[in-house]
């Protein structure tokens, strides 16, 4: 062997090496107890399977599941440590998120929602992490981040008003994070999104929840009349400065070191996935043994065959590009950099862009499924309908965050305040 032949071999091994080392740094927030997390969402499908047409029918997922959910301990994952969370690595959030979607997207959503909040009160200062879990570390938090509330400055807080859509899970919980706007502290008059904490006392829901799809997240209005705000219940959304975020001086881990919009952005588009992975696997199971009416297999119709396999290749896409990028967001929070700008709008725009890929091969397999699978036993039509009203939430607006990107690497200044 020629010296120049031994040291390209050599080099190809480190090679090896170094990408064996990256993929199991990547793969190091997998902790026996991360792995255990995942496993007991993982063991809950079946059941909310079994649950999820009634929960479809009743506007609202059963309090039994909700009660699963917290003795298993799923909305402590981003909880800090210091109130008994486990302050896991987000990518375990998703994980479980996905998991309990193959069963029930509804039930995966309000996941998503109400199982971040935890994280973000963990910025808030402590005194407001003291009045919602003194007394109850378990006390959820539902939400409405849209900017409509009235704030008026008052000594020592806010007269606070107005009515808010799609607070998802909000009869599940006692607490309400709610959207406002306020001038930025530096004088310059402008305004920033400040997100305000309001007890069940405080607000009341308006139910009116009748959709097309995820009608499980029981996704209410939220009413308040002129109710007094405390100033330390109240958080700069977007300023990720200590200043901004004063549960840090508590809270010390690098997990409260994570913009907002990287964290809530997923939380609102990877259930999607998982519904996709549980529309696949039925799909296959009912391929497998139907025969249509004209005494056709479905399994050897090429468009079955055409739709599974596309659909799949989508999910394995999907699900690469989600924890490659969260491994960077996690990366920067740990070594307390922020990802360059155009980073940071494609990763957006990668997010927002989960359910239109998902609700076109959701679609492609009902469509596979022929005119008997639009009937309501069928897991796919409710699946079909669900991930088509996840795509209407604004963080899931794929044109405008799709646009914001190709504005920026085209020369125009960024507009997105959440990036």
């Amino acid at each position: 062997m020629s010296a120049t032949t031994e040291s390209q071999v050599m080099t190809d091994a480190m090679d090896v090496i170094e990408r064996a080392k990256a993929q199991a740094q990547t793969h190091s927030y997998l902790t026996p107890e991360a792995v255990d997390v995942i496993e007991r969402a993982k063991a809950m499908i079946p059941r909310l399977a079994a649950r999820a047409q009634q929960a479809d029918r009743d506007g609202c997922i059963p309090d039994e599941t909700i009660q699963e959910m917290a003795e298993a301990g799923l909305f402590r994952v981003l909880q800090p440590k210091r109130w008994g969370g486990y302050e896991m690595d987000p990518r375990v959030f998703y994980a479980v998120q996905m998991e309990l979607a193959k069963g029930c997207m509804s039930t995966a959503w309000i996941y998503g929602v109400v199982g971040v909040h935890p994280w973000q009160l963990g910025l808030f200062p402590d005194q407001a992490q003291q009045d919602v879990w003194g007394r109850d570390s378990g006390t959820r938090i539902a939400s409405t981040y849209m900017p409509t509330g009235k704030a008026e400055s008052v000594e020592g807080g806010y007269r606070f008003s107005g009515r808010w859509s799609f607070s998802t899970g909000s009869k599940h919980c006692d607490w309400v994070f709610l959207g406002g706007l306020l001038p930025k502290k530096d004088g310059s008059g402008a305004l920033e999104h400040v997100t305000f904490l309001l007890p069940k006392s405080d607000y009341r829901i308006e139910d009116n929840w009748d959709v097309l799809g995820l009608r499980g997240t029981g996704s209410h209005d939220i009413v308040v009349d002129n109710v007094f705000v405390p100033e330390h219940r109240t958080q700069r959304t977007n300023d990720h400065s200590d200043a901004g975020c004063p549960g840090r001086a508590e809270n010390t881990g690098w997990l409260f070191r994570i913009p907002f919009t990287h964290v809530f952005q997923r939380a609102v588009s990877t259930a999607c996935l998982g519904a996709l992975e549980g529309a696949i696997e039925n799909f296959k199971g009912r391929a497998a043994g139907h025969v249509g009416k004209h005494g056709n297999k479905m399994a050897e119709d090429p468009n079955a065959q055409t739709a599974v396999t596309e659909a799949t290749i989508a999910l394995d896409q999907l699900k690469l590009v989600l924890f490659r990028n969260y491994a960077r967001i996690v990366e920067a929070a740990k070594t307390g950099i922020q990802l360059p700008l155009e980073e940071r709008l494609l990763q957006r725009a990668q997010a927002s862009y989960v359910p239109k890929l998902t609700g076109y091969h959701a679609n492609e397999l009902l469509r596979a499924c022929a005119a008997s699978g639009t009937f309501k036993n069928n897991p796919l039509e409710r699946v079909f309908r669900d991930i088509h009203q996840g795509r209407t939430h604004i963080a899931n607006n794929t044109d405008a965050y799709v646009r914001a990107y190709g504005a920026h690497v085209l020369g125009i200044p960024n507009q997105e305040p959440f990036v």
